[in-house]
């Protein structure tokens, strides 16, 4: 069965442009497009689709109408997940997505459009429950990053730590394993440690890392509001 998405973006174009693709994609149904805030949660009431990708800003203000919509949507339509696009990495308006729960929700960079199966993949996994984070968007969080008292990782080695600090910026195991010069086994046997130690192991891989990586941001004080 197709996964039956809604589109909203104030820019035609786009609109058109990224339903084309979506639909050339296949597997992918875009029931219905919206390109304002009362329009989208409209016909996201309408046609009840899986998931919804919203660009960030759109009339009536231009500022945060995707961050607002994505909480209406996921507090009156829990069983539809948002994809949010953004056109730079804002570390304030993450927060203001993720900082009281990421279950179904995703936040991508606007420049992901022309990777069909990343789209695709992150409205999948947010449609299931799952997250979808994109590297950049975690690296800007990183960059400010602070150090909160009394961690819930302690738990963790400083391998394993060190292993998740790498995950929260993005790399997959085989660049992991260079950085740290071990082998990509010896990365897979770490995580496997990290997820087990924080009780994330009952989900696909892609959900753990992402739950990992979302435990890492919380704990370093990156997902607390204001």
């Amino acid at each position: 069965m197709a996964l039956r998405v809604v589109l909203a973006d104030d820019s035609y174009l786009v609109r058109e442009g990224v339903a084309a693709l979506l639909a050339r994609a296949g597997g992918v149904e875009v029931a219905a497009t919206a390109d304002d805030l009362p329009d989208l949660l409209a016909a996201v009431a309408e046609h009840r689709p899986d998931a919804v990708l919203t660009d960030i800003r759109m009339p009536p203000t231009g500022t945060d109408e995707g961050i607002r919509a994505a909480r209406t949507i996921r507090r009156d339509h829990p069983d539809v997940g948002v994809v949010v696009l953004s056109q730079f990495a804002e570390p304030d308006l993450a927060y203001d997505l993720l900082g009281e729960s990421a279950e179904g929700l995703g936040y991508l960079l606007k420049s992901r459009i022309g990777d069909v199966e990343q789209i695709v993949r992150a409205l999948e996994d947010t449609a299931r429950g799952g997250s979808a984070l994109d590297p950049e968007i975690v690296a800007a969080l990183l960059a400010g990053r602070r150090r909160a008292p009394g961690s819930p990782l302690g738990a963790l080695s400083p391998r394993e730590r060190e292993v998740l600090a790498l995950m929260a910026e993005g790399k997959n195991n085989a660049r992991i394993a260079a950085d740290l010069t071990v082998s990509v086994r010896a990365v897979e046997k770490h995580i496997n440690a990290v997820f087990g130690k924080l009780g994330i192991t009952e989900e696909p891989v892609v959900h753990r890392r992402v739950k990992a990586v979302l435990q890492f941001l919380d704990d370093e004080g990156l997902l607390a509001s204001g």
